[in-house]
């Protein structure tokens, strides 16, 4: 994943960024809202059987996450892992058009700046009017079959909250909230719970549309957390067909076009605890690789150049602190291991467990 594309991860991503693994508008019950009784499995159908094609609407973000405060001046400032943070903390707004699967917009409205990232078809733009930088891609693959964004970002309440369905697995217990009403629309609660009593993640909450099964929000709660950790959601929506002209692009007079390319996902294998990482046929870099399962899953990055390049960021010893075997990055849903031979070690875990891991592959 490219310096251009981490600007736009929310804070579910920061395992994604880190070990190639949301975003608060909190779910509010609604006296006024009564709807049929359904039952978890029941709401996994009705979520896996939603067909919206077109949408628009604007949502928030907000994420409680424990970052340290960020630095106005000096070194990091203005930098990408700067930009990052500020996106994984605060609150944040966005306009969002969706028209099927192929055509995205969203514009990130900052204070003085917009960024915008659209796909239409196979092209992915970024543009970052601060500084007048437009990156374009290609995205690989299928454009009919290929998810909305580039791979291992999520920018709404629906693909993050059909990643964290598909990882439903008997670690987790499903349940059904209170009736709610979101951006405007009645909708369930559908609630995922990690059995692990180890996972900093005591739940997560998902709104889906009693209508139509799109998700329209998703708050992750932190254990021993009062307020959410993590939530994104909708605060309008409309389910009218876009106009087909948001989603055309050129690069405005003046500004600076990147090509950048974007390689297939590959996704990081499941292992045993003592597995080391191993590499495709041909491929020299080592791949990351997932020891245990379900929510107390460690994500395992063998060191490299580009973690190097990571590390040497001016943010890098403000944002972690020593611990025993390297340096650990600690947030209420993730802790980060860095180890002092490069390698990362991450999940949503205490320390202890990640140190633990770094050393059974030693």
């Amino acid at each position: 994943m490219t310096r251009s594309w981490v600007r736009w991860i929310p804070a579910m991503a920061v395992p994604v960024l880190i070990a190639s693994a949301a975003v608060a508008v909190p779910l509010s019950a609604n006296a006024a809202v009564s709807l049929p009784d359904k039952s978890p499995q029941q709401l996994l159908a009705l979520v896996a059987d939603a067909k919206v094609t077109a949408l628009s609407g604007t949502i928030q973000q907000t994420s409680d996450l424990g970052l340290p405060q960020l630095p106005d001046t000096g070194a990091g400032a203005g930098s990408t892992a700067s930009s990052l943070l500020e996106l994984l903390s605060g609150s944040h707004t966005a306009r969002v058009y969706m028209d099927g699967r192929t055509n995205l917009r969203m514009q990130i409205l900052d204070k003085l700046a917009e960024r915008d990232l659209i796909r239409s078809g196979s092209d992915l733009w970024l543009y970052d009017s601060s500084d007048k930088k437009v990156t374009h891609s290609v995205l690989p693959g299928d454009p009919a079959g290929a998810r909305s964004t580039a791979p291992g970002v999520s920018l709404t309440p629906e693909e993050l909250a059909t990643q964290l369905i598909a990882a439903v697995d008997p670690s987790t217990k499903l349940t059904v909230g209170s009736d709610l009403r979101v951006a405007g629309r009645t909708a369930y609660e559908l609630v995922l719970t990690p059995k692990a009593t180890d996972s900093l993640l005591s739940s997560v909450s998902i709104a889906v549309d009693s209508a139509t099964g799109l998700p329209l929000e998703v708050s992750l709660n932190a254990r021993g957390q009062k307020s959410t950790a993590a939530s994104i959601g909708f605060t309008s929506i409309s389910l009218a067909k876009p106009d087909a002209s948001l989603f055309a692009f050129t690069p405005p007079a003046g500004s600076t076009v990147t090509q950048q390319p974007i390689s297939p996902r590959s996704d990081a294998k499941h292992t045993g605890p003592t597995q080391s990482p191993t590499a495709a046929p041909g491929d020299t870099t080592a791949r990351p690789t997932v020891m245990g399962k379900g929510w107390s899953a460690v994500v395992a990055v063998p060191a490299s150049p580009k973690i190097s390049a990571l590390l040497g960021s001016p943010l890098y010893s403000q944002l972690t602190s020593a611990v025993g075997g390297g340096r650990l990055l600690h947030t209420s849903l993730v802790n980060v291991l860095v180890t002092s031979d490069g390698r990362i070690f991450a999940g949503s875990v205490p320390a202890a467990r990640l140190q633990a891991a770094a050393a059974a592959q030693q």
